[in-house]
């Protein structure tokens, strides 16, 4: 037997060298005769009732879906349905939870602690703080969550978002990631740390770090309440009334698409630099269409989505809210913690088209998306002064409807740029606490964890900065 000079690095070179000169559609290739071959044999060993001239009606609805011209946009006709549904909805109810947790339910806890004698600040910490935080989270989120969570659900179980998938995946392969990433994606618009989890289903390891990194362009359930009141109150404004759920609906709709915009170019720009390499085949099998089962649905999101994300939010909100009121509470040199630091950020904040409440607040709601608005609201009557409610100051007050908040945040210099950047900014920064620790756990990485959580919130701060100097150009112009 002759021994052969080969070194592993040989072997890998003209491993290389091969894969090039088979084409980049070989995987297509064998995974069309795969397919081709399965169907020649089941036509051999299967016998099928004759089916010509019958109305098959999955065929006749996938025509439609997944075809080139209508697949796109009967997709964003879908999602924006869903969300001016979810819009319209809400409101409602939510004023109706405000009232009677706001309204009702506090002045009576704030008269329960003073006959009890209980401290001014521990009355203040447990009932002005924990408290109204931890009731503006649940008036906030609760009503919008458990109208989309069951609308998304029923997409689910009629077997339209493997549709999704299919439509997305050609250009997922175009900008060098894996077709499953639309998967992940989707199950980022519930929750960016469960579809981390889900780029399991990817087996390259550099596609899945791929997904891992954009999953956060996802809109999360936590981000959804200040996606939908800030449309409402800011974008829905601008219109006659009865056109403002449809507006604020289709701002809505234009933040998530603009969202998996981001997806594709920052796929697109990864594989290509840090991450580059050759995109892998996905084959999907469509499931057929079922008639959903819509109380079954109803059911499991609300108790296996809307009231865990709502526990989760709430879980935050209170140690969140106790933070808030210390800030605002504890002085150093006549004034606030809280307003040291806004003066602080307000610089920044500005040039961004911002503000330093937000920053602080964003900053605060790094453990959860959920209690960006309540932070918002409470840091912006610290520094405003205005309060319907005659409460003092760091204290959560009583808005009677969103008027009362549209006042609100126009008292503290927020103008329609504010609203506009503090959508994209939503969109575009770090993720929550959970889903950065779920990163993690995933790539095992300290680099990529940072990667994922440091990119974002830099694009962030870029786009939102392009958009306020274009922004107040134009305005000096016009």
């Amino acid at each position: 037997m002759t021994s052969l000079n080969i070194t592993p690095e040989d072997v890998l070179r003209m491993a290389q060298n091969l894969r090039w000169e088979v084409g980049e559609d070989i995987h297509e290739h064998i995974t069309e005769a795969i397919y081709t071959e399965a169907a020649r044999l089941a036509d051999r060993a299967v016998l099928r009732p004759d089916k010509e001239g019958r109305f098959d009606l999955d065929r006749a609805i996938d025509r439609l879906v997944t075809s080139r011209r209508w697949g796109f946009p009967i997709m964003l006709l879908l999602l924006t349905l869903v969300f001016w549904i979810t819009i319209a909805g809400a409101n409602i109810p939510s004023d109706m939870l405000a009232s009677l947790l706001l309204d009702t339910i506090h002045p009576l806890l704030k008269s329960w602690a003073a006959s009890l004698g209980i401290p001014w600040w521990l009355d203040g910490l447990l009932i002005d703080g924990m408290y109204l935080a931890t009731a503006w989270v649940v008036s906030v989120m609760l009503p919008p969550m458990a109208i989309f969570f069951p609308l998304f659900t029923l997409l689910e179980d009629f077997g339209y978002l493997p549709r999704v998938a299919f439509n997305l995946d050609h250009i997922f392969q175009k900008v060098g990631a894996h077709g499953k990433q639309a998967l992940t994606m989707t199950m980022g618009f519930g929750c960016n740390a469960a579809g981390v989890v889900a780029t399991r289903v990817i087996d390259s390891p550099r596609e899945r770090l791929i997904a891992i990194i954009t999953n956060n362009f996802s809109l999360c359930n936590g981000r959804w309440p200040t996606q939908i009141l800030i449309a409402s109150l800011f974008i829905g404004g601008l219109v006659p009334a009865h056109l403002a759920g449809l507006i604020s609906a289709a701002a809505v709709m234009g933040i998530a698409v603009l969202g998996v915009l981001l997806s594709f170019a920052v796929s697109w720009g990864l594989s290509r630099t840090i991450l580059r390499g050759e995109a892998s085949t996905f084959s999907l099998e469509l499931p057929p269409y079922r008639p959903p089962r819509i109380w079954q649905t109803i059911y499991t999101s609300v108790i296996d989505r809307t009231l865990i994300v709502l526990w989760r939010a709430v879980t935050y909100a209170m140690p969140a809210g106790a933070v808030i009121w210390l800030l605002a509470n504890i002085q150093i040199g006549g004034d606030s913690i809280a307003a040291h630091i806004i003066r602080l950020l307000d610089p920044l904040g500005l040039l961004i088209g911002l503000n330093g409440v937000i920053l602080l607040a964003y900053i605060v709601a790094i453990p959860a998306n959920e209690i960006v608005i309540p932070t918002i609201l409470m840091l912006t009557v610290l520094i405003t002064g205005f309060n319907p409610s005659g409460t003092g100051a760091g204290v959560m007050f009583e808005l009677d409807s969103y008027n009362e908040m549209l006042r609100l945040f126009q008292a503290g210099g927020w103008t329609l740029l504010t609203a506009v950047n503090l959508m994209l900014f939503s969109l575009i920064h770090n993720p929550c606490s959970t889903t950065i620790h779920t990163i993690y756990k995933e790539t095992g990485s300290k680099k990529w964890t940072a990667i994922a959580t440091l990119l974002p919130v830099g694009m962030g701060f870029l786009v939102t900065f392009f958009v306020a100097q274009i922004w107040r150009l134009l305005a000096s112009i016009l």
